[in-house]
């Protein structure tokens, strides 16, 4: 399993490259950062100085999104960063959330984020594709690869990542949910004639390592519970398109928590401590993040990786950065990157003597 990070561009931005650079002293395959040019530093612009002071990691946004963005823009950046470091960036992308609605906007159809996807992954694959009636090609990119991973959580956009998507993200860590998630995307890729298995699967959610005592506890979930208040956006939007009961096959676990929803403030999007996510009850804290000790994240992680699930991104937005890469990095990530024991045949008892 890969272990990934997820930063917000936060000023300064020195702050979030030395995090992306001990990210990958500690081990971490993958950088993510959020893409919220208005709430935030403009990620690209980041993306070029974490890569240049970086050996190894896979850079790129948990997730852009079709309409605050030029796809062609967002294919040349990924392209010119590819040319410049080597193939090292990956694209996140979904419907669009706070970039869009800061901006009084709705998130795009699902058909209008299928198109993108084929644009985006096209042109910075150094290949042709056609828009608006135009066929286009960099013809200054040769070589660039890029995978595009399509986050989703309702079904019908579960089956779009299925269809399309190089890998799927979903953004909490509950086991149950992942699995339902997991077992649509991949009926889907088999219906669409695509090899299952060929899809990647990400699991993203706030990862916090402290003591498992209750005053701990509370605090990591205190500064955990923006989470569920960012989650519960995507499941009002669910809830009001399918409704609240399971007849659409979605588990209650993601919609009932919602209840007591009451609105959001994008101000405070993806902070800890922010006053619109008091509704999200601890159980769902404990669900949908990895919170505790170095075993309990272990034993979550390895919880997933059962599923299928190929890479975990932890979020890094509370106020225990540098300990939880550290003890990720000496004790998490050597545990779940453990190789198999090989099996050891005991040795051969020797020939009995036979007299002669």
């Amino acid at each position: 399993m890969d272990l990934g990070v997820v930063l917000q561009t936060n000023p300064p931005a020195a702050r979030t490259i030395e995090l992306a650079r001990l990210a990958e002293t500690q081990g971490f395959s993958h950088v993510w950062t959020f893409d919220s040019h208005l709430l935030w530093q403009e990620p690209f612009v980041i993306y070029s100085q974490i890569l240049a002071a970086t050996r190894k990691v896979t850079v790129g946004p948990m997730v852009t999104n079709p309409a605050t963005r030029d796809w062609t823009v967002t294919a040349s950046l990924f392209a010119t960063l590819n040319e410049m470091f080597g193939n090292r960036t990956i694209c996140g992308i979904g419907r669009g959330d706070s970039a869009v609605r800061v901006l009084n906007g709705k998130p795009t159809s699902l058909a209008t984020l299928r198109e993108s996807i084929h644009v985006i992954r096209e042109l910075a694959n150094s290949r042709p594709v056609e828009v608006n009636g135009v066929e286009l090609r960099f013809p200054w990119s040769e070589g660039s690869r890029l995978d595009v991973w399509v986050a989703a959580y309702g079904p019908l956009a579960l089956r779009l990542a299925g269809e399309v998507g190089d890998g799927f993200i979903l953004q909490l860590a509950d086991p149950d949910i992942a699995a339902w998630t997991i077992r649509v995307v991949r009926e889907a890729a088999e219906r669409a004639g695509r090899d299952p298995a060929a899809v990647r699967f990400c699991v993203a959610a706030p990862m916090y390592v402290g003591a498992d005592t209750p005053s701990s506890r509370a605090h990591m979930r205190d500064q955990c519970r923006w989470f569920g208040g960012m989650v519960g956006n995507h499941v009002a939007d669910i809830v009001a398109r399918y409704g609240a009961d399971a007849a659409a096959g979605i588990p209650r676990a993601l919609t009932d928590y919602i209840a007591g929803r009451q609105g959001y403030d994008y101000n405070q999007h993806g902070r800890a401590g922010n006053t619109h996510a008091e509704f999200v009850p601890d159980e769902i804290v404990d669900r949908f993040c990895l919170l505790g000790t170095a075993a309990q994240h272990v034993e979550r992680l390895e919880e997933l990786r059962a599923l299928g699930v190929d890479q975990f991104a932890g979020y890094l937005q509370h106020d225990n950065k540098e300990e939880t890469l550290r003890v990720y990095g000496e004790t998490v990530i050597p545990a779940v990157r453990r190789p198999p024991v090989a099996l050891v045949a005991p040795d051969p008892q020797p020939s009995a003597v036979v007299p002669g």
